[in-house]
């Protein structure tokens, strides 16, 4: 089953090491989409949230504290999800919709975040270090 646990996370920090490389790459457009959210200092929380996103799914692929890892991701997609995916304050129907997917779409990576975290932390399968909170 590790070769399993292995290939789901590769799958799962695909989607984040790509993040990073918009954020890290469209920084200015992102930037003004977070200011027109109200998130202050957004030119610096995208190039963080960036590099944590980078940084974590790299680490979930390796294997290396992918338990700290987990948590940090949903530390991130909860708020996220609450800020940038307030579908309740949508009055467009189908902008609605769409601000409904991708809010669950962050609520849903951030429970497999913390699954990945506790799988991590309960059995290290093809793991370069094992978890913090074994």
């Amino acid at each position: 089953m590790d070769i399993v646990l292995l290939v789901g996370r590769i799958l799962f920090a695909l989607l984040f090491v790509f993040s990073a490389i918009g954020h890290l790459t469209q920084t200015g457009y992102m930037a003004g989409y977070a200011q027109s959210k109200g998130l202050p200092f957004p030119k610096l929380n995208v190039l963080a949230s960036g590099v944590l996103f980078g940084l974590a799914g790299l680490a979930i692929v390796l294997g290396v504290y992918g338990d700290l890892a987990g948590v940090a991701l949903a530390v991130v997609l909860v708020p996220t999800a609450i800020i940038f995916h307030n579908f309740w304050k949508e009055t467009d129907p189908q902008a609605k919709a769409m601000t409904q997917i991708s809010f669950n779409k962050d609520i849903a990576l951030a429970g497999a975040a913390l699954a990945l975290a506790f799988a991590f932390a309960q059995n290290p399968g093809l793991t370069l270090t094992n978890g913090l909170f074994a």
